[in-house]
């Protein structure tokens, strides 16, 4: 549902006329001055010394014209009433994305695993529309200097999912950490990687560009340093992370990197010519044209279909082939210009942003994607679930932490072993996908239903201390908490809740990678996990 009045404020208006406030967040909830026009916030409900600002929008609606197109800032005077995550409607807003169904007969299921499972895949009845271009912020009032600012970038296989995630409140974090936290959603599927011959790609990635841009310009009136930003990732989101220092070297605008469970050397992107067979494919499905027809014909026409049945023409196209899991088709595409077909040798090279980078992956990934296996029906072996996560997060990991550490970049890297008896999915899920950020956003039971142990509590608290360490000095913040920097020959891999200790242990990183030798960089055994 697009916002009534959209044709009118999107529009750029006189940067006179709304100058931003560089005042500092006096009182919660207060009114703040930014691009987006004058933005009100309230009391977080968990946390009521934190403003929250919910459903900010930062680019025109993608919608007509600008479908499938490179996103415009979003310029107005107006009010944006920030108390939801989608401002002018009475419900939360995920940008248009197929999402599946939680099975409710895995074998060993716990009582919380499917409501995790749903929070997690974005399964939880979450409105969809195109009109999704918003940011949340979350900052707590204090007399202090600027704060560090955390940008997250959801993930998703960058085809489902967004900011408006019980796993991402970003409430507790700005609460203790005293850090200003910011959530945004991008187009996703074919909205955002439509393939389109002739238009630009990737315009997801652009959104992301877009998103931080914005808090570039606007964070320093909710306590936030505009020169002091972290961007931090999940699985596509970490991915998308490292696509960004691939992409703004020249002007990155950002101090920190942080990627979890996904770098630019996790995946294959697609070729064009892949991506615009996907694309006619929905537009065959849609009769909106081939590719035999003229090129711009067949794009009008999709930007006339309703949102919902290009969705539905998505669903039909067949998945990529992949050894283990189904790998969706609308994903990034090598258009040398946003995304790139030679990250092995780019990572080797140095040829991306040199700031100071913190990698980090999960011990069971596979843990969380043997769930997805068995909703599609799909059998693997043990053996090959350990090569699933050697291949798609292990030696990608390492391999971009080793080469940025290679090229005189400050390098961390940990991996995550927590095992909680609130989140656990089955008996071996372990340190699957996506549960460390339940320990970094403090949501943990907000998501299971079930009240931490005191360990897990304890843990959380020393993740976040560390993060926030990071984030209010790339360059050293670690090495004064204690972590060296990382060597892929000595003991510096940091392993988190390792026996689910309430701090670090370092490693020695070789005994975690011993398929990489044979796996020679290939991510084909990993396929389907982005």
């Amino acid at each position: 549902m697009a916002r009534f009045w959209h044709s009118v404020v999107w529009v750029f208006l006189a940067a006179a006329s709304c100058a931003q406030s560089t005042a500092k967040l006096q009182h919660v909830g207060e009114h703040v001055s930014t691009n987006s026009g004058l933005v009100e916030g309230h009391a977080a409900p968990q946390r009521p010394n934190v403003s929250e600002y919910l459903g900010i929008p930062y680019a025109a609606p993608p919608t007509g014209d600008l479908r499938f197109a490179a996103p415009v800032a979003y310029r107005s005077n107006a009010t944006v009433n920030a108390s939801a995550y989608s401002p002018y409607v009475q419900s939360i807003l995920d940008c248009p994305g197929n999402t599946g169904t939680a099975p409710n007969d895995f074998p060993g299921f716990t009582p919380q695993a499917q409501r995790i499972y749903k929070s997690f895949a974005q399964q939880l009845g979450t409105a969809q529309d195109e009109d999704c271009l918003y940011l949340n912020v979350w900052s707590r009032p204090t007399a202090s200097a600027l704060k560090p600012v955390l940008v997250f970038i959801h993930g998703g296989r960058f085809t489902l999912g967004g900011a408006n995630s019980p796993y991402y409140d970003g409430q507790v974090l700005a609460d203790e950490q005293d850090v200003v936290v910011v959530t945004f959603n991008y187009r996703l599927n074919i909205f955002g990687f439509s393939g389109a011959p002739g238009l630009p790609q990737n315009v997801a990635l652009l959104d992301q560009r877009l998103a931080v841009e914005w808090v570039h310009d606007n964070i320093a009136a909710f306590g936030g340093d505009p020169d002091q930003i972290t961007i931090f990732g999940q699985s596509a989101g970490g991915t998308s992370v490292d696509y960004y220092s691939y992409i703004w070297t020249e002007k990155p605008i950002v101090q920190g990197l942080i990627s979890h469970s996904g770098t630019a050397l996790s995946f294959r992107p697609n070729t064009l010519e892949e991506s615009a067979g996907y694309f006619y494919h929905v537009s065959r499905t849609l009769d909106c044209g081939t590719n035999s027809s003229n090129t711009q014909s067949v794009v009008q026409c999709l930007r006339e279909q309703p949102y919902r049945a290009i969705l539905a023409a998505v669903a039909k196209v067949p998945a990529a082939p992949s050894p283990m899991l189904p790998q969706p088709v609308f994903h990034p595409t090598a258009d040398g210009v946003t995304v790139f077909d030679d990250y092995a040798e780019r990572s080797a090279a140095g040829m991306f942003s040199h700031v100071p980078y913190l990698f980090t992956s999960n011990d069971n990934e596979a843990g969380y994607y043997r769930v997805s296996a068995f909703a599609a029906n799909l059998s693997r072996s043990d053996s090959a679930w350990k090569v699933f996560n050697q291949a798609a997060f292990t030696c990608p990991t390492g391999n971009a932490a080793a080469n940025r550490a290679a090229h005189g970049v400050p390098t961390w890297q940990s991996r995550y072993f927590g095992d909680w008896d609130n989140l656990r999915l089955y008996p071996t899920s372990g340190a699957y996908h996506g549960s460390d950020l339940a320990m970094l956003f403090g949501t943990a039971e907000e998501i299971s239903g079930l009240p931490n142990s005191r360990e897990e509590e304890r843990f959380s608290q020393y993740m976040r201390s560390a993060w926030v360490a990071f984030a209010r000095d790339p360059v050293n913040g670690l090495v004064k908490f204690g972590w060296p920097r990382y060597d892929p020959d000595d003991k510096t891999l940091v392993g988190l809740a390792y026996q689910n200790s309430t701090s670090a242990q370092l490693f020695i990183p070789t005994p975690f990678e011993t398929a990489c030798a044979a796996l020679n960089g290939s991510v084909t055994p990993g396929k389907g996990a982005f």
